[in-house]
């Protein structure tokens, strides 16, 4: 056996093509940041349902072989030029949003989340299912230092996009459900229940484990997505990728209120009476992220005790990871420990 900090010798886990397992890739060199990029020597990364539909091919292929993952918790290795701010050591992540053009209108307005030109870690760019991975340096984040680094990946994705589709419902909603209660709804659900907000957890039909950890983390009531909800809602917030839920969820919130969906890929959403949607009922999607929502929620992330239920694999061990987050198999948030593959 070799070791990869004798050899230089270093892993990353690879899609080839999309419907394929993933491929271990063993390299000889580490990356090379260039002007206005860090080097990140990785030690975990979450799992994410988007890597899933990567992988699964749901999301378009980008032609060359991709390294997946956006929810990266790593320590600074080399710092490229032009870059200031970070250290050599220092612990950051790194989010889905990897690089914007900065000049289009939608950056100039603050909503850098819709710029044409965006490319995504894990996807157009090399992500975290890795030992090493290379970054922009405009969207690296410190992390809050009250979160282990297994804690603190789902916080990069999960969190991001728990937050964004949490504030898209409005500032003032009473009681709020949760469709697909993963890796982002267990963590949004903490901040609703400490805001005071009433929350009401939907998952998969008989997940007991689930219904169980959405109870422990203060939602006042957990059942099947296929249960009504026990009182009109003020907004639902839909994680898991099923149009379905679209119209269940629209007969569950009272008039005036929201149904945001928070996935970046969804079924077709069925056909529904309009009478559902009368009553100045709403339905809004959730594209991406601004650095701005990664700031919020860190201030957030760093005052409030969240629990964050993660569950550990080896890198080694990505595709069985993927394979329960597509099978259901998870209460919480997958996460990778990728600083420990080190022997070929």
């Amino acid at each position: 056996m070799t070791h990869e900090r004798d050899a230089g010798r270093w892993l990353s886990m690879t899609l080839a093509q999309p419907g394929r397992p993933l491929q271990a890739v063993w390299r000889e060199q580490r990356p090379a940041p260039g002007p206005g990029q860090l080097r990140l020597k990785v030690r975990t990364c979450g799992v994410c349902r988007t890597d899933l539909h990567i992988v699964d091919g749901e999301l378009a292929f980008p032609g060359h072989p991709v390294v997946p993952g956006h929810e990266i918790v790593g320590v600074v290795d080399a710092i490229g030029d032009s870059v200031s701010g970070f250290e050599s050591g220092q612990r950051v992540g790194v989010p889905w949003l990897g690089h914007t053009c900065g000049a289009c209108e939608p950056c100039l307005a603050g909503r850098e989340n819709l710029c044409p030109q965006a490319r995504f870690t894990g996807w157009q760019i090399a992500g975290g299912y890795a030992q090493f991975a290379i970054a922009d340096a405009r969207y690296v984040f410190p992390l809050p230092a009250r979160y282990s680094d297994d804690e603190a990946a789902p916080l990069l994705c999960a969190g991001l996009i728990g937050w964004r589709a949490y504030a898209m419902a409005g500032a003032d909603i009473g009681r709020v459900g949760l469709y697909g209660f993963g890796a982002a709804a267990h963590l949004i659900a903490q901040v609703a229940v400490l805001q005071g907000r009433e929350v009401f957890a939907f998952t998969r039909p008989g997940d007991r484990a689930a219904q169980d950890l959405a109870r422990s983390l203060g939602a006042a009531w957990a059942g099947g997505s296929d249960e009504p909800a026990p009182r009109p809602l003020d907004a639902a917030l839909l994680f898991a990728p099923v149009g379905a839920l679209v119209p269940l969820a629209l007969q569950a919130v009272r008039p005036g209120g929201t149904v945001v969906c928070a996935g970046i890929h969804m079924s077709d959403i069925p056909s529904f009476p309009y009478r559902w949607l009368w009553g100045e009922r709403r339905i809004v999607s959730v594209a991406n992220l601004t650095r701005a929502d990664g700031e919020a929620f860190m201030r957030v992330a760093a005052e409030l005790p969240l629990r964050v239920h993660a569950v550990p694999y080896a890198l080694a061990d990505a595709n069985r990871a993927l394979d329960d987050l597509r099978e259901g198999r998870l209460a919480g948030a997958a996460v990778l420990r990728c600083g420990e593959a080190d022997q070929a």
